[in-house]
């Protein structure tokens, strides 16, 4: 059966059609034609329904006085917009156009085959894009074209023209049964990590690239646009800026104060947030504290009390908001949310964390408690996935699972981070991917990169059928912050000015004096300072642990890796200290984390597998290809690439790695670490060793890593002990020792790296690395022999 959405006929609404000043038979001339936003303005009018406010257009170049109206036709479905921002109300409309507009307030469950518009003899002059609706038009007998057989599909809609198309759709409306509908808006922040202020406390100096105190803005802006809101964080809040260690070693958090983080969420008005992997870093005592004073909901469905084996937090949230539909009247919608994190962080953080809590696998967390979701009533489902975005093979408790959210049944859309990617954006090879409409296999998802450099915008649609609204309709987006100082919000700044003077103050504070400049450009192609600084920080806090103990014997290497190494697409995110005085502060940009020091002991067959792992950051450059090889493999995060110093080694990465990304392995026989050796000789493989590292690694499961047999915790941070080792020291040399290298590339090959464009500076004139020029998304590209 083919009914019209809206059925019988209304004197009312056709007596409308005057007030669009076209006459009943009116000849108009040739050339004349009529433009989009005419025709929505009279079509809308026609139909008779209640106007909105025209609000929640995004689209910047509708005239105030149409907006409702388009409001309104892309609400009911009737048209879209040519992009994001664009309608195009002042393009001329033609034929085709005009009459698919109409057909889309068709329902039907008819299926139209495309051979019905063979009959028109300039068929094949039909748009593509438009031809199933076309179609379908012709199907239901509502688009008849001309005597001499044509459709002429591309010919200008005259004004009359106009007038007889939607009398024939006002015919079949009744403008007392419209629907009425909602658009409401989901706004997601993520891994703000204390970026509050925009500022960037390593280089002591204001950033228009972060900041939460700019996201503001486009969070006030977002809402202007729609009432209709709710505004979400993803995670990872309170840790990632010396604000955040600030607060946990300096000015301690204390019952009943607010952190810094929770102060400007309230007041921006969030209306709930999840956990992320780093909330977990500082323990659950003070994650408890942290929460305990917010007054909106934290919501976490996969982390359980290890004693009881129930949610350790709320797993889920239902928020009963007032919003205003699209004929005025306020209306309630329940909508539930939902968040998870990593189960990695049982790994990541074991010491604090090991019988305590355990972590379910997050989609079946999800899965559980979404039907809990709707027993209680919720009409709209959101999940906070703290999680990056993975792929559509599920395995349980891995630790990236977005792409499977998008499959669960009952999810209306996603706010998803952790990667400090952005989506729209990133993730284009995964299949059901949407980038136009920001949706994978139909549902609307969000990553709005780092330390508040996107806001995420999610429009969704909402129909009544029942008694209960359903999403009819979505459309995803990022917002980025501007470029230069003017949306910084003031407010946001002054609710933490005393956090963040207290911070400058703390990492003003000088340690000691660097002999020469410290950086991180070339960190992951030669020995590189910014880790050799570190490494030699912990060999000597080790060195001194082990004295008295059953270890004092055994050697002590130590292992580092480059934190800021460009990674994510920031092509300004390296460490630089300057030749002269070093303070706190130039501590904090070389070691970002709040990691704890950690030993292991293992063979030196295991030192060996160890850095095999980390030679997985490397391509296989071949000897005959022809052309740039690229030599960094950017799916190895460089975290993960860990030097080990006490002993020398090369790195032949003619040969195929031995590992990938995630330590399985993938080639048995590879061999690419090469003449490694321990007091210059070839080291034992089943000499004993204590490696110096962190409690990140310790708890991992590394090659090599995972064959330790002993572990040893410390209690001090692996950035206090490099400011320790340079208040003991007062002067440094940070020269790099070489005590890796690669093994000789081939002659022929022409093998490329990205670094900043800052790196050129650093360059001395016989060194083996060469500016080439330009790279991608502002890096610098670098040759090296």
């Amino acid at each position: 059966m083919t009914v019209w959405k809206k059925v019988t006929a209304s004197a009312l609404a056709l007596s409308l059609l005057a007030t669009s000043g076209v006459s009943n038979g009116e000849a108009a001339s040739k050339d004349s034609g009529v433009t989009r936003g005419d025709y929505i303005k009279t079509l809308i009018t026609g139909m008779g329904v209640e106007l909105g406010s025209g609000s929640s257009l995004t689209y910047k170049d509708v005239p105030k006085d149409l907006a409702p109206y388009v409001e309104k036709a892309v609400q009911l479905g009737l048209v879209k917009g040519k992009s994001a921002k664009t309608f195009a109300p002042s393009e001329k409309l033609n034929r085709e156009q005009a009459f698919v507009i109409a057909v889309r307030g068709v329902d039907t469950d008819k299926t139209f085959p495309q051979a019905n518009v063979n009959k028109f003899k300039d068929n094949k002059n039909i748009s593509r894009s438009l031809l199933p609706e076309v179609s379908k038009g012709v199907g239901l007998g509502f688009f008849l074209g001309f005597a001499d057989k044509t459709i002429k599909p591309v010919k200008l809609v005259t004004p009359g023209e106009m007038k007889n198309i939607v009398h024939r759709f006002l015919k079949e409306y009744n403008p007392s049964k419209a629907n009425s509908t909602v658009a409401l808006r989901i706004l997601g922040t993520s891994d703000i990590h204390t970026n509050i202020v925009n500022y960037d406390y390593y280089k002591d100096a204001e950033s228009n690239s972060l900041g939460l105190a700019k996201t503001a803005t486009l969070i006030k802006n977002a809402r202007k646009e729609n009432s209709n809101s709710l505004l979400f964080d993803n995670g990872d809040l309170i840790q990632g800026t010396p604000l955040g260690s600030y607060k946990v070693t300096v000015d301690k958090l204390v019952d009943g104060e607010e952190h810094p983080s929770i102060t400007t969420m309230e007041l921006l008005g969030y209306d709930a947030g999840t956990l992320g992997n780093h909330e977990f870093n500082y323990g659950l005592d003070y994650l408890d504290e942290v929460l305990d004073d917010a007054d909106y909901p934290f919501v976490n469905a996969n982390v359980k009390d290890a004693k009881i084996g129930k949610n350790k937090y709320n797993p889920y949230s239902i928020i009963t908001k007032k919003v205003k539909d699209s004929k005025g009247k306020e209306v309630s919608l329940k909508v539930g949310v939902t968040g998870i994190v990593p189960p990695d962080i049982l790994k990541w953080d074991k010491s604090i964390l090991e019988g305590k809590v355990t972590v379910d696998d997050s989609v079946d967390a999800v899965k559980a408690v979404i039907p809990q979701m709707k027993a209680q009533g919720a009409e709209v489902i959101v999940v906070l996935s703290h999680s990056g975005m993975g792929d559509a093979i599920h395995t349980k408790g891995e630790e990236d699972v977005t792409y499977l959210l998008t499959k669960v049944a009952g999810v209306d859309a996603i706010v998803t981070g952790h990667a400090h990617q952005v989506f729209p954006g990133a993730y284009t090879n995964l299949p059901g991917v949407n980038t136009a409409e920001g949706t994978i296999n139909g549902v609307p998802v969000v990553m709005p990169g780092k330390f508040g450099s996107h806001l995420g915008v999610i429009d969704l649609t909402l129909e009544k059928k029942g008694s209960k609204w359903n999403v009819a309709k979505s459309k995803a987006e990022v917002r980025a912050i501007k470029k230069d100082a003017s949306d910084v919000d003031p407010s946001i700044v002054k609710a933490v000015k005393e956090a963040h003077e207290g911070t400058l103050e703390y990492v003003r504070n000088p340690v000691g004096t660097t002999t020469a400049d410290i950086h991180s450009y070339f960190s992951q192609v030669q020995d590189d300072p910014s880790i050799q600084i570190v490494t030699d920080a912990q060999k000597w806090y080790l060195e001194k642990k082990v004295k008295g103990t059953a270890n004092e014997s055994l050697p002590i290497l130590s292992a580092g890796a480059p934190f800021k190494a460009g990674t994510r697409g920031d092509a300004e995110y390296y460490s630089f200290v300057p030749k002269g005085e070093i303070a706190i502060k130039n501590v904090a940009d070389l070691y970002l984390y709040d990691n704890t020091l950690a030993a292991l002991k293992v063979t030196g067959a295991d030192v060996k597998e160890w850095l095999e792992m980390s030679a997985g950051q490397y391509n296989q450059i071949s000897a005959t290809a022809s052309g740039e090889q690229s030599l960094i493999n950017t799916e190895f995060r460089s975290y993960n690439y860990d030097v080990i110093d006490g002993v020398t080694y090369e790195f032949d990465v003619t040969q195929p790695a031995r590992y990938d990304a995630e330590g399985n392995l993938v080639n048995e026989n590879a061999n690419r670490v090469k003449e490694l050796k321990y007091n210059g000789k070839a080291i034992d493989p089943k000499q004993e060793f204590l490696v110096a590292t962190n409690n990140y690694r310790a708890n991992g499961k590394f090659p090599g890593v995972r064959n330790n047999t002993e572990v040893i915790m410390f209690p001090d941070e692996n950035r206090q002990a490099v400011i320790d080792y340079i208040l003991a020291k007062k002067t440094i040399d940070p020269s790099a020792d070489a005590n890796w290298k690669f093994s000789t590339l081939p002659a022929t090959a022409n093998v490329v790296f990205e670094s900043s464009p800052s790196a050129q500076k650093v360059l001395s004139a016989d060194s083996s690395i060469k500016y080439v020029g330009p790279g991608t998304d502002g890096f610098g590209k670098y040759s090296l022999k």
